[in-house]
């Protein structure tokens, strides 16, 4: 059984297929509705199922899946009860200042989709039917995508009704649909249709509130296009308030959706419309913010986001009400911590958060902006871990998780600092609660994996880098982790396969670039591991695998003293007992018999339990001075 995709705009039924879990989902953007590009809003589609199939599921299902639910489908927010919530759905709008990932919308169709498989399994399998599926909305394209790829078919067959539809989409249906070609004699929907008004996103009302509404449940498209739409007539004499509320969003909605360049020129306009101190303040921020964060790393300009950020402190020093003054100062100051960290400068970086942090100590009110608060003690939390103070760092992440125990990013930021401490357990504790107080992430799997590798579980570290990559078939880190593993376990067909996905996505990945030398090298491609090695190297000269598996290639290509070379640069990034070991190896190939054997007596330091280094030390042979020390003494080493 496959899923479909009817290269049309409608579903005439001619494959049999599972019956329908509702009617087939119509979407129609062009209805009227204030879309551009003819389209409906976020998770039409999402919605429409969602309001069918969530009235006939278990409770446990739906609860474990609340934040996905209400999210796509807020009509359902009455029967669906928020189970995991963050502090801040419970403050005002001034006051909720994170802004959602671009990549949030991919959690959440992951969640959803997670939600239909456990559904489905208890209720038995159907089908759904989506006409002018290329009509939909970024988010219900996105969803679309994630279901075709992740649902079996013999569960949910999927009929998607499209001529094209966005990348993320048309991938999708390329890979896992079966294309069907249906003759149709006309456009219209089909009798039956469950309408578009069943979505979540499809009545919009044209307002400001509904850009407030998807830039804040990072429906980023939809706010951008939404938003720009409005500002062609707004009027920002009439409404000077709204208007940079309007103009604020939309820019931030431009930038998430990687159109900084717009979003700058949005900025540069609201910037020639107004002289308000607090609104102008607001622009340089954000320019500043666009400068740093560009998707394109060759368009970020530390130095220009550093002069913009100067602007917006120096205004907002000169806010004239103190708790006005105090709020958007500290914000600014937080803001040039992190440009003064892409600088390089933490300790500068670290000074300015210490000193927002005084700033809301002193001005704010008693519980005023619990969000603002714990993001400058998390910030501050990583940069003192940045500048080797772990104590100080663990006491702000802790005090950030406290404040909010729902939001789930600071639990993966505390399990890294504990797993770089030597704290594996609680590490994999925190990363765990971030896999359960929010939608599927797939960073937390990625990390818990590294522990269960460290540890020798290697099988569960394969299961959580799968199901990362299940999560997001875009996580270039998981590849190489991944690639890595096959190396291990002599799969090395699956290794360069990861490797060379991986390195699609990122190409300058110094980690992908290792693990595909490392498969070509073990099927004795040498010429081509040589140039992966090399060419991981030119990218990051300080990754002590790169230059140890250079070595292990020089070494069996008959090039000891070059591996001798590669292993010592290999060592100079960090003592390892393996490196040691190797080295010894090739040193005794090239009779250099003293220096081999300091380095398996080091080797044994390091790694005591190590059968293969103690063998190699009892049988290696020992320098006249050391004949009548106890073996692993030498009266002439260095203590």
């Amino acid at each position: 059984m496959r899923h479909l995709w009817v290269r049309g705009q409608r579903w005439n039924g001619e494959r049999d297929i599972p019956p329908l879990v509702l009617p087939p989902i119509a979407v129609d953007g062009r209805a009227g509705g204030p879309v551009d590009r003819g389209r409906a809003g976020p998770y039409t589609i999402a919605s429409a199922l969602l309001h069918a199939l969530v009235p006939l599921a278990r409770r446990e299902i739906v609860e474990a899946h609340d934040i996905e639910i209400r999210a796509a489908a807020p009509g359902l927010r009455d029967v669906v009860p928020a189970v995991r919530e963050s502090v801040a759905a419970h403050l005002p709008k001034a006051e909720r200042i994170l802004v959602p990932a671009p990549r949030r919308t991919l959690r959440l169709s992951n969640g959803l989709v997670e939600f239909l498989h456990d559904h489905l399994k208890e209720a038995g399998p159907g089908a759904l039917v989506v006409e002018r599926a290329d009509e939909a909305d970024e988010t219900d394209q996105e969803f679309l995508a994630v279901l075709l790829r992740r649902i079996d078919p013999a569960l949910l067959t999927v009929v998607v009704c499209a001529e094209a539809g966005d990348p993320v989409l048309a991938g999708a249906l390329n890979r896992h649909a079966l294309p069907v070609a249906v003759e149709t004699p006309d456009a219209t929907p089909a009798c039956g249709t469950a309408p578009a008004e069943a979505g979540a996103g499809s009545a919009v009302d044209g307002g400001a509130g509904t850009v407030e509404r998807y830039f804040t449940e990072g429906f980023h498209h939809a706010a951008a296009r939404l938003g720009q739409r409005m500002l062609r007539d707004a009027d920002p004499k009439a409404d000077p308030e709204g208007w940079w509320s309007l103009v604020h969003r939309t820019a931030g909605a431009l930038a998430a959706t990687e159109r900084e360049d717009d979003a700058r020129a949005l900025l540069d306009r609201a910037r020639r419309e107004s002289a308000d101190p607090k609104n102008r303040a607001t622009a340089a921020y954000a320019t500043a913010m666009l400068l740093m964060r560009h998707h394109d790393p060759a368009a970020r300009d530390v130095g220009e986001a550093l002069s913009w950020i100067n602007e917006a402190v120096a205004i907002t020093s000169l806010l004239p009400d103190r708790r006005e003054r105090a709020f958007h100062l500290s914000f600014d100051l937080n803001g040039k911590a992190l440009v003064e960290t892409r600088a390089g400068r933490p300790d500068e970086a670290l000074r300015l958060v210490e000193q927002a942090i005084a700033l809301t100590e002193r001005d704010l009110d008693p519980g005023e902006h619990p969000i603002h608060r714990l993001v400058l003690r998390a910030n501050r939390g990583q940069l003192a871990a940045m500048l080797g103070d772990p104590e100080a760092a663990l006491a702000d992440l802790d005090a950030a998780i406290a404040a909010d125990p729902g939001y789930p990013d600071y639990y993966i930021t505390r399990g890294n600092l504990l797993h770089r401490l030597g704290r594996p357990g609680e590490a994999v504790a925190d990363y765990e609660t971030a896999m359960r107080v929010g939608p599927p992430f797939p960073e937390a799997y990625y990390n818990r994996a590294e522990i269960r590798f460290e540890a020798g579980d290697h099988a569960g570290a394969l299961a959580d880098l799968d199901y990362a990559l299940d999560l997001d078939p875009e996580f270039a880190d998981a590849y190489a982790n991944r690639a890595g593993l096959f190396v291990e376990f002599g799969e090395y067909g699956k290794a360069r396969a990861d490797a060379l996905q991986g390195l699609a996505l990122d190409p300058r990945n110094p980690y992908l670039l290792c693990a595909l030398g490392q498969a070509e090298a073990a099927e004795g491609r040498h010429a081509e591991a040589r140039k992966a090695f090399d060419a991981g190297l030119h990218h990051d000269p300080a990754l002590a695998a790169l230059w140890a598996s250079r070595g292990m290639l020089a070494f069996e290509t008959g090039e000891p003293e070059q591996a001798v070379a590669d292993l010592t640069r290999a060592l100079e990034c960090g003592d390892d007992a393996t490196i040691r070991f190797n080295r010894s190896v090739a040193l005794r190939s090239i009779g250099r018999e003293e220096e081999a054997r300091d380095d398996l007596v080091r080797a044994a330091e390091l790694a005591p339990e190590d059968e293969d280094v103690r063998q190699a030390l009892e049988l290696s042979p020992r320098p006249p001075c050391c004949r009548s020390a106890p073996p692993g003494e030498c009266p002439r080493r260095d203590p």
